[in-house]
């Protein structure tokens, strides 16, 4: 069984051994393997891992199972991954997506985020929409790259990748292959084979933990050797006849199983066999340790010395070649280079893997016939190979450093790795360069410039990379080294600080950015960019330090040449003086140019557009939010797909804040999917439905939501998502009556609140503490609250802070001014109006039209009535029944009268209600909570639920949207 899924071709001789005829080896011992195999890729989305030691059988396996799937009408790609190979971006995954064409339907019908690849696949340019414009930065392009990835193989249609020898696989397609599988298209299979005891030490297989994602199936194979009967069924179908049980028991003893070394053999005993005057015993005295190295040495012994020169030349090249190269490098003319390596072919040492290309038919092989090549001819090939190599048209610098380390040259090589290095940066191979980069910087006795030149390299590599915690990581270890020049190793701390607090959202990485600024003193424009950095940083030392940072960057580059650090000082003072609620910050974005031939400018003013944008939710400039958010995600749409994330993320929020609260869960999803390595989208998604979870009745789910993140929120350099947090916590501590703990999460965020000043920023906290303290009894703490949020905003312009330091005020009046309060919740509700919010709005309308029948004002039924209809449209169940009850308590709603109204077969409205808890996963408890029913009631309205839609209560929500429930409510 051959590893590279090819049948194995036997020496054509002209013999009558049964070997020979078959041009290949039956597939034995692995029919369970190859089933489950199947069963997994027959259920997409679904990720095969096959593991195995060298020369088991994991191609043969995959092979075989790709061979059922065609036959049953399955689109299958394949690439491989290479030990020694020149720069080519994603090489393996390009390779396999090559073979595509024919399944491509029209341009028109592709989306036109696969125009991305057209330069990775020239040949099918022309069957690939228009590439977007160029990206800014490498981490901008992959992600075009992987986007593009996915709508070429939704446009291909179901089909299954696989991608072999994921042991050699390089870091920029290891980090594709980890994004491709948390985010798998529908109707992907994905198949990866690898040996373990090859990938690098303390590397995870995709470079993280690898955990299949919800909805993603798949299997995990560890494939074993075969057994003693395999084997003896394997030689049986080869030889016929000719294998006995004793060659049987020779061949497993000697191959302990493993496949390749039996089928070594078998070739062998099928050259020398019986024909031959060969028994069993001899191929056992043979004494072949387990196989493969002595067979291939005996096989070689056979061959002419052309023939022998020419598997020579391929050892030492250790890439798939060309015939003139293994020639020209065997020292033969091209007649004998052409005889050997037919020769070399016809014994199946050597075949085509591609056009016109030629290599061992296994990696081991290749191995074996280098390593019985004796140190002076060997070296003689090498300087050979570096000849004919330097001469082509387009040198392979790659190679040509291998075999310059080959010959122990390693000051040479030390020049030409590092000229490899940037080949394969400039071509986009991010993973053959740091392979490089990596082997320079172990180097004993290196030059500083050279240290310098290469730690630098490698750090931009991975501050551009997707996989936070592998590139910090590397940028750790960089640091680590103590021969680094002070410049370099700040240069290396801002990358890793950058990473930290951009990717992973842990502050710890201020305090890397902030060593930084001291050892980049002498380099400005790289130290202001870390104080820029430093700005940002809410938590530590509030508004003063950050505009401290700040002026300190923007002296440090106002007459430097970097215009795109100049660019990012800009962007950060819109970005502070909006965190202000600074009225005249509009006017200053208002000039702040929207075009630059820098794609870097760019970047940053597409940044200042999201900041503010994002903050101008916060301030309750909802409309304006709007616009600058989109205008945001449109300039980052050409080079920034982070900042298109979060821009994308943030227009979500606010409609959700305008009421639209249809399928939000999905509308998340699919933002997830097209983002995956994104902590931002999953933070706002648990945040908004945790929001909607509450107002449903839902607490249990709130809280597990809030929780999560809040747990974010801590860790975050910006006050907004952990505030946001908290105050939801305590709304629900609140509903649930629950009022120490409520006081205690509102206390804690309250001082949070007083430390960074963020009092323009509505985030819900102040009037939720408010209600907390005087839950608890605490008047001082809750007007002491009171009193310093409305300091903070004085001459802001924050529309939503303001509204609810109404409320807030509305709530600390209370029932000893009723009319006072309810003056307060009217002021309160005319700006959430004004602002957009009808969820805000209609708590407002609850809470007026409770102050105004407290203080006997005939408009309090208005109120409580709008208020009904508002949370009614907006689907909030549980506000809905707790404003009912209220309207009841205080005689504002007439009494149901006796007799209830008959509905025959369709559910009543409040059986709707219940049905739809139901659906939503709800307990009797919880709707009994949601809906301020007894649990008794709740009991008989799910019955009524159940019996009428005629379902279980797991398929109540399939009940109802398949239109089981005539009545439409």
């Amino acid at each position: 069984m051959d590893e590279t899924g090819d049948r194995v071709g036997i020496a054509d001789h002209d013999n009558d051994d049964k070997v020979s005829s078959i041009g290949g080896f039956a597939f034995v011992g692995r029919q369970h393997e190859v089933g489950l195999v199947l069963a997994a890729l027959r259920r997409p989305p679904a990720i095969v891992l096959v593991e195995g030691e060298a020369g088991i059988g994991k191609t043969r396996l995959v092979h075989e199972a790709a061979k059922t799937l065609v036959g049953q009408g399955a689109r299958v790609l394949t690439g491989f991954c290479h030990p020694l190979r020149e720069p080519s971006p994603y090489g393996p995954v390009v390779d396999a997506m090559r073979k595509a064409g024919k399944w491509l339907p029209p341009v028109e019908d592709i989306p036109r985020s696969a125009g991305a690849l057209a330069s990775l696949l020239p040949d099918l340019a022309d069957r690939l929409p228009s590439p977007p414009p160029r990206a800014s930065d490498a981490r901008a392009e992959r992600h075009q790259v992987l986007h593009g990835l996915r709508s070429f193989l939704g446009a291909v249609g179901p089909a299954v990748l696989v991608i072999e020898d994921l042991h050699w696989v390089d870091e920029a397609t290891r980090e594709m292959l980890l994004l491709l599988s948390r985010d798998m298209p529908e109707h992907l299979g994905l198949v990866l084979t690898f040996r373990g005891e090859d990938l690098p030490p303390n590397l995870p297989l995709l470079g993280s933990a690898y955990r299949r994602q919800p909805g993603t199936g798949g299997i995990e194979i560890h494939l074993e050797p075969l057994s003693a009967q395999a084997v003896q069924e394997l030689a049986r179908d080869a030889l016929g006849d000719q294998a006995s049980t004793a060659l049987g028991n020779v061949l497993f003893d000697r191959s302990q199983g493993v496949p390749l070394v039996v089928e070594e053999d078998l070739i062998t005993f099928s050259e020398h066999g019986p024909h031959h005057g060969w028994k069993s015993a001899d191929l056992e005295l043979t004494e072949l340790p387990r196989g493969l190295r002595e067979a291939l040495t005996e096989r070689l012994a056979v061959l002419p010395p052309t023939a022998v020169a020419v598997v020579e030349a391929a050892a030492v090249l250790g890439v798939p070649a060309t015939e003139d190269l293994l020639a020209e490098v065997a020292g033969l003319d091209s007649e004998q280079g052409s005889r050997g390596l037919t020769e070399a072919l016809r014994a199946t040492i050597l075949r085509e893997t591609g056009p016109a290309r030629y290599f061992f038919r296994h990696i081991l092989a290749q191995q074996v016939a280098y390593r019985r090549i004796p140190g002076p001819p060997r070296n003689r090939l090498h300087r050979q190979a570096l000849t004919a190599l330097e001469a082509q048209p387009a040198p392979p610098l790659v190679q040509i450093a291998h075999h310059t380390l080959m010959l122990g040259d390693r000051e040479a090589w030390r020049g030409r790795a590092e000229a490899a290095a940037e080949q394969a940066i400039a071509f986009g191979d991010v993973g053959t360069a740091a392979t490089l980069l990596r082997r320079i910087l172990d180097e004993a006795g290196l030059p500083d410039d050279l240290r310098s030149r290469a730690a630098l390299a490698l750090s931009g590599i991975a501050i551009n990379g997707t996989d936070f915690v592998t590139n910090a990581e590397v940028l750790r270890r960089i640091l680590a080294d103590p021969h680094l020049p002070v410049a370099t190793r700040g240069e290396i701390r801002l990358s890793l600080g950058i990473v930290m607090v951009g990717h992973a959202g842990d502050r710890a990485g201020f305090e890397e950015i902030a060593r930084a600024v001291d050892e980049l003193a002498d380099r400005p424009d790289r130290a202001a960019r870390a104080m820029i950095a430093l700005a940002m940083d809410e938590r530590n030392g509030g508004p003063e330090q950050a505009w401290a940072w700040l002026e300190r960057a923007e002296i440090a580059v106002r007459h430097g040449p970097d215009e795109a650090v100049r660019a990012a000082a800009r962007a950060t003072r819109l970005t502070l003086l909006a965190r202000e609620g600074d009225p005249g910050v509009w006017a200053r974005l208002d000039r702040l140019p929207r075009r630059s031939d820098d794609p870097e400018v760019l970047r940053q003013i597409a940044r200042a557009l999201y900041n503010t944008g994002e903050i101008a939710i916060e301030l309750g400039h909802d409309r304006r939010a709007a616009r600058l958010l989109a205008e945001s995600g449109g300039l980052a749409h050409q080079g920034s797909p982070y900042l298109e994330s979060y821009s994308r993320t943030a227009l979500l929020r606010l409609e959700t804040l305008a009421g639209d609260w249809s399928n939000v869960e999905e509308r998340f999803t699919m933002l997830r999917r097209e983002y995956p390595d994104i902590t931002m989208t999953a933070t706002d998604e648990a945040l908004v439905l945790a929001v909607l979870a509450a107002a449903r009745g839902q607490h249990r789910r709130a809280l597990e939501l809030f929780t999560v993140a809040s747990a974010y929120g801590e860790t975050e350099s910006q006050v907004t998502v952990a505030l946001r947090a908290a105050a939801g916590l305590t709304t629900v501590h609140l509903a649930q009556g629950a009022v120490q703990n409520a006081w205690s999460i509102a206390g804690n965020a309250v001082a949070t609140l007083r430390a960074v000043a963020a009092w323009a920023r509505g985030t819900g906290l102040v009037p939720v503490a408010v209600e907390a303290a005087l839950s608890c009894h605490d008047r001082e703490a809750a007007e002491r609250l009171a009193a310093d949020a409305e300091r903070g905003l004085g001459n802001r312009d924050a529309p939503a802070a303001t509204a609810e330091l109404h409320m807030a005020r509305g709530i600390l009046l209370g029932t000893a001014d009723p009319a006072a309060a309810a003056e307060s919740y009217s002021r309160a509700r005319q700006l959430w109006v004004d602002i957009g919010r009808p969820y805000e709005t209609a708590r407002a309308d609850e809470r007026l039209g409770g102050a105004l029948a407290a203080a006997g004002d005939t408009r309090a039924a208005a109120r409580l009535t709008e208020a009904l209809a508002g949370y009614e449209r907006l689907g909030a169940t549980h506000d809905f029944a707790r404003c009912q009850r209220t309207s009841r308590e205080l005689g504002l709603t007439e009494p149901v009268p006796r007799g209830r109204p008959s509905y025959g077969g369709e559910l009543s409205p409040r059986e709707r209600q219940v049905a739809e808890l139901v659906a939503q996963g709800a307990t009797n408890q919880d709707i009994a909570h949601a809906l301020f029913l007894s649990p008794r009631t709740v009991e008989q309205h799910v019955a009524h639920v159940l019996k009428k839609l005629g379902a279980t209560r797991g398929h109540v929500g399939e009940a109802l949207r398949s239109g089981r429930d005539l009545d439409t409510g």
